[in-house]
């Protein structure tokens, strides 16, 4: 088949026919058509030329031209391709390095091999070019709700029409035993869009938290103006979810504008999520005051917060506590992912038990170590004193508010707390040495013995090795695998080292031993102040 005047429009309109099926731009399959052309005649003329193919894009006109490369002597590879400045002297004035030379070769006739490898590059390139599309089109949808057709089941997932191609919605996000036929319409939420070698991917989901959050903004006019925000959403999907909102004006009550008139908002979205409980709850800054509101309808008597940790303690009445916990832990596992804290709770008995064993626990030590009878010991566990190192370097001032304790007596105790101490500080040095811990560790400003002691037990026993430590293997901390937190435990976490100080503490290490430049530390602290400052200026 050679390209004549006769078949020259037959091309754009082909390429028309094409592009207006498969909803592409007619001129990347007519790019696809010159690639075929061209791919043609390289195998007429040798695979090494360059052979480029132009369709006018008035005319259907094809122009087959072979393109040369003016190049350095000692780069000359292709010799089809490419030429020297002397041998291109013959075709063109004054060549230059990385000149080209064009000249128009004739059209090939082109076998039935050759037709159809033509075909296939112009099909190949339509097909990435609606990929393209596709994901053009859906790239940016992600994180809104999108109505579908259910097309098929395949294994527990549905296949869903989107329009302009397929989605999955996968069996773990299907809301329960939610099941499907064909042709029924669902609504659900873009989760993800990934470009993949097969083409766009697009993941749907009924169980995400998202979802229940687009659903109230479609239903809530507030939320969609953005008078009351969702400040956090938790599921356990079909059966309750907690969702948090917060309103922007003072005469408005973001869980009046949820719940609606007659409930008739919050009832549209349950109706949505298969009969799904929602508990609406008012967001407030204040951690504790937040989770007290998350645990409704169970009554709290009793917040304790550790920041550091990201865990509460949360106690209640023991008539309370089978609601707060709720059904298989249902209340309590809601309100944990809610506020984003580790939540134990307690009764009012468990907690007083708890108490009272501290209380005790500190008075034997201070019995023991200090050589005081049980009554004294417990005048010092009251004044609010938990161990020696308080007792020993506290201001006299503050023993002499003790009942019954002089000036000499506050100074007899504070002897006593510094020997015991000095006792226990050569004992874990002579430990820590025992173990092999070096000079350079024990001589370290920041480490007490006892640390020097923890550290040789971990095998950390030079300055080299405390280095190269991570922060939160000094300090602890919490990994979440799973939606799960789960507690590492830290080397220096009984000494009660914050993540700030073991960084602090390594970087110190780090400069001693010449593998941190000082001026470096300085210069990236300084930055950061001034990146605190200007977003302060900007707030």
């Amino acid at each position: 088949m050679a390209i004549t005047s006769a078949n020259q429009l037959e091309l754009l309109q082909t390429a028309e026919a094409v592009a207006r099926e498969k909803m592409i731009d007619p001129a990347l399959v007519v790019e696809a058509m010159e690639e075929s052309l061209a791919r043609a005649a390289k195998s007429r003329y040798g695979a090494e030329m360059d052979i480029r193919v132009s369709i006018d894009r008035k005319t259907g006109k094809a122009t087959f031209t072979r393109v040369r490369t003016v190049v350095e002597e000692e780069e000359l590879e292709n010799y089809q391709a490419e030429f020297t400045v002397e041998q291109a002297k013959q075709y063109m004035d004054n060549p230059a390095v990385g000149d080209t030379f064009v000249e128009e070769v004739p059209p090939v006739e082109m076998g039935r091999i050759a037709a159809q490898s033509a075909k296939q590059v112009i099909l190949q390139k339509v097909r990435e070019a609606e990929r393209d599309r596709q994901y053009e089109e859906f790239k940016d949808r992600a994180g809104t709700i999108i109505n579908a057709l259910v097309k098929r089941e395949e294994y527990g997932n549905v296949i869903v029409d989107v329009g302009a191609g397929e989605a999955i919605l996968r069996r773990n996000e299907k809301i329960g035993r939610e099941s499907y036929r064909p042709n029924d319409r669902i609504r659900c939420y873009i989760k993800d869009v990934r470009r993949e070698q097969r083409g766009p991917q697009i993941f749907l989901s009924r169980t995400a938290p998202e979802f229940m959050a687009e659903l109230f903004k479609m239903e809530v006019p507030e939320i969609y103006d953005g008078i009351i925000e969702i400040k956090a959403v938790a599921r356990d999907p079909g059966s309750r979810a907690k969702i948090a909102v917060i309103s922007y004006d003072n005469s408005i009550d973001p869980v009046g504008a949820c719940v609606g008139m007659r409930g008739s908002r919050v009832q549209a979205v349950v109706n949505e999520l298969q009969g799904e409980k929602i508990d609406i709850i008012p967001w407030n800054e204040d951690q504790p005051t937040f989770l007290v509101n998350a645990l409704q309808p169970a009554e709290v008597s009793k917040v304790v917060l550790d920041e550091e940790a990201g865990k509460i303690e949360v106690v209640v009445p023991e008539e309370q506590l089978s609601l707060a916990i709720g059904r298989r832990g249902q209340n309590v596992r809601l309100a944990s992912q809610l506020t984003n804290l580790d939540i134990d709770i307690m009764t009012e008995a468990e907690e007083s038990a708890r108490r009272q064993a501290e209380f005790e626990e500190r008075t034997k030590l201070f019995m023991d170590t200090l050589d005081l009878d049980e009554f004294f010991a417990q005048l010092l566990v009251s004044e609010g004193f938990t161990n020696l190192e308080e007792v020993a370097y506290v201001e006299l001032d503050e023993l002499l508010v003790i009942d019954g304790v002089d000036e000499g007596t506050a100074e007899e105790l504070q002897a006593r707390a510094r020997d015991v101490l000095e006792a226990q500080a050569k004992a874990a040095l002579d430990n820590a040495r025992s173990m092999g811990a070096e000079d350079s560790l024990i001589e370290f400003d920041g480490l007490t013995p006892q640390m020097v002691e923890a550290l040789a037990k971990d095998d950390v026993k030079t300055l080299e090795d405390f280095a190269t430590c991570a922060d939160w293997e000094l300090a602890g901390g919490w990994t979440t695998v799973d939606g799960e937190r789960h507690k590492d435990d830290g080397v220096l976490e009984p000494f009660d080292v914050s993540l700030e100080e073991a960084q602090h503490l390594i970087m110190t290490a780090r400069v001693l031993l010449g593998w941190v430049d000082p001026a470096e530390l300085e210069a990236e602290a300084e930055a950061e102040d001034g990146e605190e400052l200007t977003e302060e200026a900007e707030a």
